[in-house]
């Protein structure tokens, strides 16, 4: 398949003129591909391979096949000619196509040659664009309404019918369509200038008016139509606020509906605004509005009763009532606010909308905007609410959810095995350190083990893989041999496992076999991981720590570096593994050191010396 698919993609066709040939060529791919052939099998189906060997076999008949490059002759390409531009389609199961004429008509009503293009704009003027399909059925479906099918044929008709016009489809016969000839797939002989692809169809030649009719219409298949019930429209009501998104969405839709036009105007909106706070209003206090609307007082149990309300005679909404209504300096909403109850869909819009223009705030923020128009009940909690629900307010201000830790990795539950036995290996910052008169950089290394957390402290002379391979021997000699060594993406670290390798490959057969056991298994973190190494980088951490404290930015002696780090490494192995308990009947908590040597702490005591044995500051 690999190379039917390499001799089909080399074939050039940019403008599609041998799309009837390659379409024989993709349909035995189609055949192949339900055969579950893979890229590289060379058996492949008899009947499938000797159909490809005769489509092969007409290649070297491409030199004849010839395309002018002109649309129309130098006669009839005046500015005064008329250009229509006709497009054939036809589908099968297997192929569906299109192909394009353009149609010039000379001055005196004398036809030009159509030449077939594939282009979507042409530097020309077309007078009309003509579609044509030998489909009776699918002519049915574009002079229809795309609401009327299923959803696959619903949305394709759509989109044809805004694509194109109706009057612009027209029939022609199966005979005539040379778009059937990509779905039927032609030979290269078929494809030659006396041919019905290349030739065009003759009835083009004709007056629009001996052109191909439509035969009668056919009934739509009830296979694709939407199943149609009765339903009775009694009256039309705002209760389904959930279907919009925003409050302008809400009232921008009940605008257009009470608009004698498609082209609500500002009075319209304020309608809507005000019928939309009518039901609110409707729906959450109906006994009080009731009784304002009567002249009545309202109930004891009323939640509007310490707010005095007072019914908007204009707007016939509920409002704060209050003693400032002759103030020339405030607005009437501000001085009597609409209210509004905290659970209604309708409110939520409210401070949603508010909250969204002001740019998602705090809600003391927005709890001040909304008290200048609505007295929202128990409003800052509505507010806080609504916040803790949207997803833009909670990406600024939301804590990050700390995740569930996963396992711990084998290499933490060594139980039974010796010390380092899986063991973290990891390189640290160069530190400077004289030598005579001269400055020198020396690196730190770090081996932990995984399990008991003691660590090996030594000193790198580079950061090349000979210098950590000593390292490693010294710490194999003194600590014994890992099984298992876990580090990041160094380069000396691949270098001394490549190195390791290829060491172990060179030995003799004999050494080899008992060798085989004892090998390190070189584990790598991946690339930019520094987390997957958290159990030694925090130790290499407290390192650096306990270095400045100590030498702080001092340049020492090697001698001296050498000694402090044995130090650290002495004070790390020894601090407790477990909780110190303030009871002093309970046991000493367990250190590395009792693990490595049996007691806690190594260290000698510590020595005061004279100010007379100071020699200088370092």
């Amino acid at each position: 398949m690999r190379k039917i698919y390499r001799v089909l993609a080399s074939q050039y066709d940019p403008l599609g003129y041998l799309i009837p040939y390659t379409t024989c060529a993709k349909i035995i791919v189609q055949h192949l591909w339900d055969k579950k052939r893979d890229w590289d099998d060379p058996h492949l189906p008899a009947d499938l391979l000797q159909t490809w060997i005769k489509w092969e076999e007409e290649l070297p008949a491409l030199q004849n096949i010839v395309l002018p490059r002109f649309y129309c002759s130098p006669i009839k390409d005046t500015a005064t000619s008329l250009r229509d531009i006709h497009v054939f389609c036809d589908a099968s199961e297997r192929a569906y196509g299109s192909v394009v004429y353009l149609r010039t008509e000379g001055q005196h009503g004398q036809r030009a040659q159509l030449a077939k293009v594939l282009q979507t704009e042409l530097n020309l003027p077309i007078r009309q664009t003509i579609l044509w399909t030998d489909s009776t059925t699918v002519l049915t479906w574009l002079q229809s309404d795309s609401c009327r099918f299923k959803v696959f044929v619903g949305t394709r008709v759509a989109e044809i019918q805004d694509l194109t016009e109706k009057h612009s489809w027209r029939y022609v016969p199966s005979t005539s369509n040379p778009a059937d000839d990509i779905t039927r797939g032609r030979r290269l002989c078929e494809l030659g200038p006396e041919s019905h692809w290349y030739q065009e169809p003759l009835f083009l030649k004709d007056p629009p008016n001996l052109w191909p009719e439509c035969p009668t219409s056919k009934e739509l298949d009830n296979n694709e139509l939407h199943k149609v019930g009765t339903c009775a429209l009694i009256c039309f009501t705002y209760s389904d606020f959930s279907q919009f998104k925003t409050l302008e969405e809400l009232i921008e839709s009940i605008a257009l509906q009470g608009s004698t036009d498609s082209n609500p105007t500002a009075s319209d909106y304020r309608r809507a605004e005000i019928s939309v706070l009518q039901q609110a209003q409707q729906e959450c206090f109906p006994s009080d509005l009731e009784q304002l609307r009567t002249g009545k007082p309202l109930a004891c149990n009323s939640r509007l009763r310490a707010l005095a309300p007072e019914l908007d005679g204009e707007s016939q909404l509920i409002r704060v009532g209050g003693r400032l209504r002759h103030s020339p300096y405030l607005e009437p909403n501000n001085i009597h606010p609409i209210v509004l109850d905290p659970r209604h869909p309708i409110t939520k819009l409210i401070i949603q909308s508010c909250d969204s223009k002001l740019c998602h705030p705090g809600p003391e923020r927005v709890f001040a905007k909304l008290r200048r128009t609505y007295w929202v009940l128990r409003g800052r909690e509505a507010i806080k609410r609504l916040q803790r629900e949207c997803v833009q307010c909670q990406r600024w201000r939301k804590k990050p959810e700390v995740p569930k830790m996963a396992d711990l990795p084998p290499t933490r539950l060594r139980l039974f095995k010796p010390a380092f036995y899986s063991t973290g290996v990891d390189c640290f910052d160069p530190y400077t350190i004289r030598t005579g008169r001269r400055s020198e950089k020396k690196w730190g290394i770090i081996f932990k083990c995984l399990t008991t957390r003691a660590v090996y402290i030594d000193i790198l002379h580079s950061l090349e893989t000979d210098s950590f391979l000593m390292a490693l021997r010294r710490f194999t000699a003194r600590r014994g041999k890992p099984h298992e060594l876990l580090s990041d993406q160094g380069a000396n670290f691949r270098g001394g496992e490549r190195e390791l390798r290829e060491a172990f490959t060179a030995l003799g057969p004999d050494l080899q076999r008992q060798l085989a056991k004892q090998q390190i298994k070189f584990q790598f973190n991946p690339p930019n991981s520094p987390h997957f190494g958290g159990c030694w980088e925090r130790e290499i951490r407290s390192l650096k720590n306990a270095l400045m404290v100590t030498l702080g930015t001092q340049s020492v002696t090697f001698e001296v570096l050498q000694t402090v780090l044995v130090e650290i490494e002495g004070i790390l192995n020894s601090k407790p593994l477990g909780y110190t308990s303030c009871n002093a009947s309970d046991p000493d908590p367990i250190t590395p050191n009792c693990l490595l040597m049996g007691r806690s702490d190594a260290s000698l005591p510590l020595t005061v010396y004279p100010q007379s044995e100071l020699i200088s500051r370092r």
